[in-house]
C-alpha cells in the first residue's frame, strides 16, 4: 500500500459495459443536488452528511471533492449510464487506508436506477482499478448493518465480513459491518472468470453504501 503522504494519480475515466465513471466535476452539481437528498440514500451514511440537505449541499460537496482529488487524497467518480442521459445517477469514491477507519470505498445510486446490478458493476470496476492499477493489497469496505443491498455488493465481490461495531449514521445510532477484500483473492476470482472483473448476475436490488 503506498504511504499516506504519496498522492494518488489523477482520477481516471473508467468504463464498464453499461457505465462511464467520470471524475466528479462542477457540471455534476445540478444532478447531484436533485438526485442525492433522498432519505433512502442518506439514512445509512455517516453523520458528516448534512440532513436536511441544504440548497448548496451539492456545490459544497463537489468543491470538497475537487480539492481532495487535486491533492491526490481521494478519487471521486460520477456514475453515468452509457445509454441514458449524460448526467450523474450516483457516485463512487476510493481512498487509501488511513490505518484507523477500516473504510476505503463508498458509493450511492439513485433508487430509480437500482435493481439492475449497476452498483455492483461500478464497484467491480473501481475495485479492479485499486488492485491492478494502484497495486493495493486489500480494501476495507463497510456498510450499515441494516443496509442489505450494500452488503450484497460486498458478498458478490467475495469480501469477508470481519467485524460489526457501533457506529453513528444520519438516521442515528446503529451498527456497522466491516469487510475486507484481498487483492490475491480478487485476482484469483478474476482469473477464473477469464481474467476480467467479477460481476455476478444482478440481484433483486442494487446498493448504496
Amino acid at each position: 500500500m503506498p504511504p499516506l503522504d504519496q498522492p494518488l494519480p489523477p482520477t481516471p475515466i473508467l468504463e464498464t459495459p453499461r457505465l462511464i465513471l467520470r471524475p466528479l466535476a462542477p457540471p455534476d452539481i445540478p444532478a447531484l443536488q436533485r438526485r442525492f437528498p433522498r432519505w433512502e440514500i442518506v439514512r445509512h451514511l455517516g453523520p458528516q452528511v448534512p440532513w436536511p440537505y441544504p440548497a448548496d449541499g451539492a456545490a459544497t460537496y463537489v468543491g470538497i471533492c475537487q480539492g481532495e482529488m487535486e491533492r491526490g487524497e481521494k478519487h471521486h467518480w460520477s456514475i453515468r449510464l452509457r445509454d441514458g442521459p449524460d448526467e450523474l445517477v450516483g457516485c463512487i469514491d476510493l481512498w487509501p487506508d488511513d490505518g484507523r477507519s477500516r473504510d476505503m470505498r463508498g458509493f450511492w445510486l439513485d433508487p430509480d436506477f437500482q435493481g439492475r446490478g449497476l452498483m455492483t458493476e461500478a464497484a467491480d470496476r473501481v475495485t479492479d482499478y485499486a488492485f491492478r492499477t494502484l497495486g493495493w493489497p486489500y480494501l476495507w469496505v463497510s456498510n450499515a448493518e441494516g443496509n442489505r443491498a450494500s452488503a450484497r455488493v460486498k458478498e458478490r465481490q467475495g469480501a469477508v465480513l470481519v467485524d460489526t461495531e457501533p457506529f453513528r449514521f444520519v438516521e442515528g445510532e446503529g451498527r456497522r459491518m466491516v469487510w475486507r477484500l484481498d487483492r490475491a483473492a480478487w485476482l484469483g476470482r478474476a482469473a477464473a472468470s477469464r481474467d476480467g472483473p467479477v460481476s455476478p448476475p444482478p440481484g433483486p436490488a442494487a446498493a448504496r453504501r
